[in-house]
């Protein structure tokens, strides 16, 4: 995701195609005024980023989100379907940056939609950072646990040290690694994060991979669901899969950075990007699905046995990857709130360096804290998931669609052709198939998930 144009970041000097290079999934990267320039990004480095925004920590809760679904074809059928809007939503965003003339996804909605949805669209912002950073440190605690198991032969009956209980290793490392590296105003470590993450995601695709062509013994069978309970039941993997297909935030300075901006240029780039995602995806899924079956954890990872050496190489990899993508989620979320602040009390950005840093490190800690307090009381990573992923999906659906029918009904044109009805429609159907997921998905998270 991106997001930017607030004042903590007038005075960099990066260009947009180095801007562009930093962004990282499923973080954000902030931006000021993002321009073409000369020797932007190309379209192969287009690709990459795109996929690198795509693919994140979702990727640990697809099996589950296939045995939700019921089964190995409604998860992908219901893939396929999404994904359809995901990349229409991609090229609707583009389109509207051109005519607004900006560059970040933030800025493109403020300009199309007014400022009221601009407010809202940075406020969900923040709201989905947030959610993710607490996610982010429920997977340090998973991948934690398992190491320290191994690494002490320790059991699920065996009386667990005080040194090496969940609460008190997410603690330690969120002190000693992550609140560290959130504290800068600027973040360099994202440029070396960025290739972490494809590493570490491409490793574990690969891990669920082969240990799904050669199973372990030590890997207990599950039944294997054919189809679905209920038609509903479907929809317990739109989260999920909305959470790991949302790199649409990120993508709006992408294109802003192509050294050629062309829409059927862009156009070929995201279903590329959006293809590769695809596969990365739907392998960990059908292959964790396949191997666990029902019994498959939230987080994949954590239904191998503890002693598997190239399963522990992945958790390993994946606890490096949170580390250095929290405190870049963070960077942007406090980003946001920093606009907000500045535009609403009407400051301008470069006012006394002090008071600026007083007030970086009480949101930085009070954001660290919350998001570490929630971490340890919240069981699994899937109900984290299951409530941001609602809003995800205004990301790909709404704030696109919103965009779409803005930009149709501001065109003067005394007759309408049947293009621009049907481009209008289909602003409204993404508005409303946006509105259902997201109050379908978020009210059964809270309900069920949290609540239950």
């Amino acid at each position: 995701m991106s997001l930017g144009n607030v004042g903590i970041n007038a005075d960099y000097s990066w260009d947009a195609g180095e801007r562009a290079r930093l962004l990282q999934s499923p973080s954000v990267c902030s931006a000021t005024e993002l321009r073409r320039s000369v020797g932007g990004t190309s379209p192969a480095g287009a690709v990459f980023i795109v996929v690198n925004a795509a693919l994140g920590a979702g990727l640990l809760n697809f099996p589950a989100a296939f045995s939700a679904a019921g089964g190995i074809t409604a998860g992908i059928a219901l893939q396929l379907i999404l994904l359809l809007f995901v990349i229409s939503g991609l090229v609707i965003l583009a389109h509207c940056a051109d005519a607004c003339s900006e560059r970040t996804y933030q800025e493109v909605v403020r300009g199309v939609c007014g400022s009221t949805a601009g407010v809202l669209c940075e406020v969900l912002i923040a709201v989905y950072t947030f959610g993710t950073c607490i996610a982010f440190f429920i997977i340090i605690g998973d991948q934690l646990d398992k190491l320290l198991g191994a690494m002490m032969h320790s059991t699920t009956e065996s009386i667990v040290p005080w040194y090496a209980d969940r609460k008190f290793t997410i603690f330690i490392t969120g002190i000693l690694f992550v609140l560290p590296l959130s504290l800068p105003r600027e973040i360099s470590v994202q440029r070396y994060a960025s290739f972490l993450s494809v590493l570490g995601t491409c490793y574990v695709t690969i891990i669920v991979v082969v240990r799904c062509i050669w199973p372990s013994t030590s890997i207990p069978s599950e039944d294997i669901q054919s189809s679905p309970s209920s038609w509903l039941a479907v929809f317990n993997a739109v989260p999920t899969i909305c959470f790991g297909y949302q790199c649409h935030v990120s993508s709006v300075p992408v294109y802003g950075s192509l050294h050629q901006q062309d829409i059927r240029r862009w156009g070929c780039i995201v279903t590329i990007a959006m293809f590769i995602a695809l596969c990365v995806y739907t392998g960990t899924g059908v292959c964790g699905f396949i191997l666990f079956g029902s019994g498959v954890d939230q987080d994949v990872l954590l239904s191998f046995p503890s002693d598997d050496v190239a399963v522990a190489i992945a958790r390993a990899f994946i606890i490096v990857c949170v580390l250095t993508s929290y405190p870049i989620l963070h960077y942007c979320g406090r980003a946001v709130l920093e606009g907000l602040w500045l535009r609403f009390t009407a400051q301008e950005p470069g006012e006394d360096s002090i008071r600026e840093r007083r007030r970086r490190v009480l949101q930085t800690v009070t954001w660290f804290i919350l998001t570490l307090l929630l971490a340890l009381f919240i069981p699994d990573i899937g109900r984290v998931i299951s409530l941001i992923g609602g809003l995800a999906a205004c990301f790909i659906f709404i704030f696109p669609g919103l965009c779409l029918i803005h930009l149709k009904l501001s065109e003067i044109q005394e007759q309408k052709s049947k293009s621009w009805w049907a481009l209008l429609s289909y602003g409204v159907t993404m508005v409303t198939i946006g509105t259902f997921i997201f109050g379908q998905t978020t009210t059964k998270a809270i309900f069920v998930d949290l609540m239950g």
